[in-house]
């Protein structure tokens, strides 16, 4: 796959590196002399492109046309929608995400204007917090599906209701798979007569709905439950 990144900042240089290795091809352009002496001591060389990210003629000579992906990221809200609208009306970019650095300017950043998934920092981060406060000792490891599903990780409190019953006997709710269960160091198979232990880690794949059931059953007794 083959991604531009628009903006050299510490978003970008940090994407570029982890879609680096994962073995994808990368363009991150960048025009600011100070950040592009970091950026060519952190990536390897035809990874980062010298220019103005707004500058159509930049975009074309970065590939812009057989992109697979852009990701605009720079820390000026109207220059991403810029680079967004190009990259869509005149390129035909498939998927392109766009970091809101103002939340106040997050309604812009819509298929409208170009951008397909809007990443709002803080929204994200009041996400998080609110899941923290709510579930406990439960954790996200991975959002799927735009954020519909994730991977959640929750250690069995000793006093859970799940506590020795098998896994089939549990009243889950509807969109609630347990993947994978973690006990004294080793991995276990979930089968459905699996007796859950205290202290088990358990993985889980679960829509918003279903959250707050498993939190009742692996967590705490009296805990309050996630709206």
């Amino acid at each position: 796959m083959f991604v531009i990144i628009a903006g050299g900042g510490r978003t970008g240089s940090h994407l570029a590196t982890l879609l680096l290795a994962q073995g994808h091809e990368v363009r991150l352009v960048e025009n600011r002399p100070d950040t592009l002496s970091v950026l060519h001591r952190e990536l390897p060389t035809e990874a980062v492109f010298e220019g103005d990210p707004t500058d159509p003629k930049t975009l074309m000579e970065a590939g812009i046309e057989r992109a697979t992906v852009l990701a605009v990221v720079t820390a000026n809200d109207e220059d991403n929608l810029v680079i967004a609208s190009l990259a869509r009306f005149h390129y035909n970019v498939r998927r392109i995400i766009g970091r809101v650095n103002n939340p106040r300017n997050a309604w812009l950043f819509t298929p409208d204007f170009g951008v397909d998934v809007a990443l709002n920092q803080a929204d994200v981060m009041g996400k998080l917090i609110e899941e923290e406060m709510s579930l406990g000792d439960m954790m996200t490891l991975l959002k799927l599906r735009r954020g519909k599903y994730s991977l959640v990780e929750e250690k069995i409190h000793p006093e859970a209701k799940a506590v020795g019953m098998a896994i089939k006997d549990l009243p889950l709710a509807e969109h609630s798979i347990i993947s994978g269960i973690l006990r004294h160091g080793d991995v276990m198979l979930p089968r459905g007569a699996t007796v859950l232990e205290a202290g088990d880690e358990i993985l889980a794949l679960v829509d918003e709905d279903a959250r707050p059931r498993l939190a009742e059953l692996l967590g705490r007794p009296g805990m309050r439950a996630p709206l």
